[in-house]
């Protein structure tokens, strides 16, 4: 098949989060299986400044939005295979954030996203690459579905292309003033609330979800989730109209760029079968962060954005507990400037089992997976996560909130001690929190049940294998239907 894949981000090039990841990680598998698979992302000033070669192409196009025309062109690079198609417009694209700075986003971003997906569908057919699917991720590439059917649903280009449309996280929507349609090109008869309609704004979200093909989640808990008014981010009643098109897939792990076994960046290799390696990794992470040194004192580590959804404001309520306990914490991450700053007052009383390191130092975040014991993830929600994926890989014990992706992947120890690989808690509480790393702690002085735990997270197949498997299934049954 014919595969596009259309996104804001993708690793290494432009990344903000784990979205980049599934991008760079999904076509690659899909490529394995023997599809022609592409990606399309803008060209952003800072892929502009890494280190892959890009290309010029001679394709240009020219959008009308908000009563002025915009041009953009073409680049190209790759991901090993996998060709990526940037698009270009330096007014729109050359900045120095993907969408806006710390303090908020820019207010232009229906415009510059407008013109990505526009400008996208007309390179398609510049370059008579006529996809068998679309797979758009997110709200950025929400405009994709919209106009596929309400303005070139006549189109012969397109009328046997289906578009499929990922969920990455229901909070981020695309939510806009009503005023901002002209900057998306969109006819003001789609402003409606069986369309783009949301309590007098837009939501280009909303319409993707019923404008696609088919919708997926990222996870199949996150997907029943969504369905119910607490976590449906008030399109609960939306994704219910769709619900015999939504499906939930669960990520998986690039295990290519996260082995033990294979990563360069941690400090000593190990697998599975020999894990002598990873207590060098625990030595020299102790000593690299000016933790006291022992092999007996469990560390657990968290990497992360700062933010509520990752549960952060119930690590910072048990720091004063974390600090009593014969334990060390490792805190890495960036995020709302508000939980930094409580971070750094408690960083500033010099408690020496606590570490915490604030921005995001990416050659830190490796050896943390690597020598920690345990891995603390205490979401609010987590459509899937990244981070329990590679502690399991890691052999570092995750201890999570029983929501989403972590639901489907930590199977709880007290509650299974033969399948068990991790501890998770249900109730959003700091005391329910500290009983499952109480519980983690008290398995931990069981030196051979803990390496058994630890074994049987290692060898859960966390890779993109299954997961493409199940993609590459909805992307035949949709397709097939579109050519019937």
């Amino acid at each position: 098949m014919k595969i596009l894949q259309v996104a804001s981000e993708v690793a290494p090039l432009a990344k903000t989060g784990g979205l980049a990841d599934v991008v760079a990680a999904l076509p690659k598998e899909l490529r394995r299986m023997g599809h022609d698979v592409r990606v399309a992302i803008p060209f952003y000033k800072e892929v502009s400044s890494g280190n892959l070669p890009v290309r010029k192409a001679r394709k240009s196009a020219e959008v009308a939005l908000g009563g002025e025309l915009h041009k953009g062109y073409l680049r190209q690079t790759a991901l090993g295979e996998v060709p990526v198609y940037l698009v270009e417009n330096r007014d729109l694209f050359g900045r120095d954030h993907l969408y806006g700075p710390p303090e908020g986003d820019y207010p232009d971003n229906p415009l510059r996203f407008a013109f990505f997906c526009r400008s996208v569908l007309q390179f398609l057919k510049r370059m008579d690459f006529r996809p068998d699917v679309i797979h758009c991720h997110d709200w950025q590439s929400a405009l994709i579905p919209i106009i596929l059917k309400y303005e070139l649903g006549h189109d012969p280009f397109f009328n046997r292309t289906a578009v499929i449309f990922t969920i990455h996280n229901l909070a981020y929507q695309g939510v806009f003033p009503a005023d901002a349609l002209p900057q998306t090109g969109l006819d003001p008869s789609l402003f409606t609330m069986d369309r783009l309609e949301f309590y007098g704004r837009i939501n280009l979200l909303k319409g993707a979800i019923l404008a696609a093909d088919a919708i997926t989640t990222v996870s199949e808990t996150y997907c029943h989730e969504i369905l119910s008014p607490g976590q449906g981010c008030g399109l609960e009643g939306v994704l219910d109209r769709r619900q015999a098109d939504l499906a939930g897939i669960l990520n998986g792990l690039d295990t290519e760029e996260w082995n033990p076994s294979l990563d360069r960046r941690i400090f000593r290799n190990y697998s599975s079968k020999s894990l002598a390696g990873k207590g060098a990794d625990k030595r020299e992470l102790q000593r690299e962060l000016g933790l006291k040194a022992g092999a007996s004192i469990p560390i657990i580590g968290m990497v992360g954005r700062i933010v509520e959804q990752k549960g952060i404001d119930l690590v910072i309520d048990l720091l004063p507990r974390f600090a009593a306990e014969e334990l060390q914490l490792v805190i890495l991450g960036t995020g709302d400037l508000r939980l930094m700053h409580q971070l750094h007052e408690f960083r500033n009383k010099g408690v020496k089992n606590v570490s915490i390191n604030l921005g995001f130092k990416e050659p830190l975040a490796p050896k943390i997976y690597a020598g920690c014991d345990m891995f603390l993830m205490p979401s609010r929600f987590e459509p899937c996560g990244l981070s329990q994926l590679i502690a399991l890989s890691y052999g570092t014990v995750p201890i999570v909130r029983r929501t989403g992706g972590l639901a489907d992947t930590v199977i709880d120890v007290t509650a299974n001690p033969r399948e068990g690989n991790g501890f998770s808690f249900t109730e959003f509480s700091a005391d329910a929190c500290w009983d499952a790393v109480q519980r983690a702690l008290a398995a931990y002085r069981d030196r051979e049940g803990w390496r058994k735990i630890m074994r049987r997270g290692m060898l859960r197949d966390v890779s993109w294998r299954s997961a493409a498997g199940k993609y590459e299934e909805l992307y035949r049954t949709c397709a097939d239907n579109r050519r019937g």
